[in-house]
C-alpha cells in the first residue's frame, strides 16, 4: 500500500469546497483498483514520459548534497540529456537536508523533493521515491557519494543490450571498518546459501532498471522490505557492473549495528524457510543423543549397578533449552512479519513534494 499524505488541500478550502480531512483521502493500493487521491494542479507531473529517473534517498545527508546533485546531474546530463528528474526523498533527517532539498530545487527544475513524516528506513524511502518516478528507466543511488554516479553511463549501455536490471557489484569498499567488511561478507555468504532466490552477492541497492521492473517492484505489498531481494525475485534479464565503493562524501553512515541487523533477519525471513527448518534439526539431533543414553540406562539397570549422570543430564536440559528458545525466536521473527503486514498500514506517509522551481505542494 502506497503513502498517504496528511495536509488539506488550501485551494479547494479557499474556493469553499472546504478543507479535505485525512479521513477523506483515498488510497492507492498497489494488489487492487482503488480510487487515487486527486491531484492539485500544482503538483500534476507533466504528461511526458522522462527517458531517466534518479531515486536518492536522504538521512542527514546536508554536507553531501550539493556535491552528490551536481555530480548527479551532470551524469545523467550526460546520458540522457535533459529528459530526467532527480527525486531527493527526505527521511525524516535531523538536520538541514530538506532546507537543502528546498534551496535546491529553486534553481534546478529537474529536482523533486519528497519530505517523508518521520524517519521511515532507507528501503521505505526509496519506495517513497519510486511510487513517484515516471522515466523509462530507473536509477537507485544512495546520495553520500560512495556508489559513483558517473557508473550511470555504463550501467545505460549494459541495459541498452536487453538486460531489466543492471546493478552495481562492489569490488572493493573504502572508508569502511574491518568488522563491517567481515560481517557484510558473513551475511551475504550466508543469504545466499540458505536464500530460496539466486540474490546476488557484494551487492546493495545500486541499480538501474526499466519502467516494468519498477511497476512490478511497487506493485509488491511487503511492509518488511528487503528490495535488492525483492528485485531478484522478480527474475527477468539481470546483470552486474564492477566497481570500486568509495568512503562517505560527509558525515557519518546512518546505517547503525541495530539496522544492519534488522535488515539482515528482514532478508533471511523475507527470503528463506530454513531458519524455521532448524527446529527439525533439534529434534533428529536429540533423537540421535537419546539412543545411546537409552541404552546405557537400560545396561545400567540390567547389570544393577547405575551411575549418577548428573553432569550429563544437566548439558543434555540446556542443550535442549537453548534449542528451544532459539526457536521460539525464530518463530517470533516469522510472526512479527506476519503481524506487520495483515495490519495494512500504508508503507511511508509522505508531509510535501517540490518540483523544481516551483511553490512547495503537499498533494501527490
Amino acid at each position: 500500500m502506497s503513502g498517504l499524505l496528511q495536509q488539506p488541500d488550501a485551494r479547494g478550502e479557499a474556493e469553499g469546497d472546504g478543507p479535505i480531512h485525512a479521513m477523506d483521502m483515498t488510497v492507492q493500493d498497489r494488489s487492487v483498483a482503488l480510487p487515487l487521491h486527486p491531484l492539485s494542479s500544482r503538483s500534476v507531473p507533466p504528461p511526458e514520459t522522462l527517458s531517466l529517473s534518479v531515486v536518492a534517498p536522504c538521512y542527514n545527508e546536508e554536507g553531501s548534497l550539493p556535491a552528490f546533485v551536481e555530480r548527479m546531474c551532470a551524469a545523467a546530463r550526460a546520458a540522457v540529456g535533459d529528459a530526467f528528474e532527480l527525486v531527493l526523498v527526505n527521511d525524516g533527517s535531523r538536520d538541514k537536508t530538506w532546507p537543502c532539498i528546498q534551496a535546491l530545487s529553486l534553481t534546478r527544475p529537474e529536482l523533486v523533493g519528497v519530505n517523508l513524516s518521520r524517519n521511515h528506513g532507507h528501503q521505505l524511502a526509496v519506495t517513497a521515491g519510486l511510487d513517484l518516478t515516471r522515466g523509462a528507466r530507473v536509477l537507485i543511488i544512495d546520495a553520500d557519494l560512495q556508489d559513483p554516479p558517473e557508473l550511470l553511463t555504463a550501467m545505460m549501455a549494459r541495459m541498452d543490450e536487453g538486460y531489466d536490471v543492471v546493478y552495481g557489484k562492489r569490488q572493493s569498499r573504502g572508508g569502511e571498518s574491518a568488522f563491517k567488511l567481515a560481517t557484510a561478507k558473513g551475511f551475504y555468504r550466508l543469504l545466499h546459501s540458505v536464500s530460496e532466490v539466486e540474490i546476488p552477492q557484494d551487492v546493495g541497492d545500486f541499480r538501474l532498471m526499466s519502467r516494468r521492473m519498477v511497476d512490478r517492484l511497487n506493485a509488491m505489498p511487503e511492509q518488511d522490505r528487503f528490495l535488492r531481494g525483492m528485485v531478484a525475485w522478480l527474475g527477468g534479464r539481470q546483470t552486474e557492473v564492477l566497481y570500486d565503493r568509495d568512503a562517505r562524501h560527509a558525515g557519518e553512515t546512518a546505517y547503525t549495528l541495530s539496522k544492519m541487523v534488522r535488515l539482515a533477519v528482514n532478508g533471511l525471513t523475507g527470503f528463506s524457510t530454513a531458519p524455521l527448518k532448524i527446529a527439525v534439526v533439534l529434534a533428529f539431533t536429540g533423537i540421535a543423543m537419546a539412543i545411546p543414553i537409552i541404552a546405557y540406562a537400560l545396561y545400567g539397570a540390567l547389570m544393577g549397578h547405575s551411575e549418577k549422570g548428573w553432569a550429563s543430564l544437566a548439558l543434555i536440559q540446556v542443550f535442549f533449552g537453548v534449542g528451544q528458545l532459539g526457536c521460539l525466536a525464530i518463530i517470533g521473527a516469522y510472526l512479527g512479519r506476519i503481524y506487520t503486514q495483515v495490519k495494512g498500514r500504508p508503507l511511508f506517509m509522505v508531509d510535501d513534494v517540490i518540483r523544481g522551481a516551483a511553490a512547495p505542494s503537499s498533494d501527490l
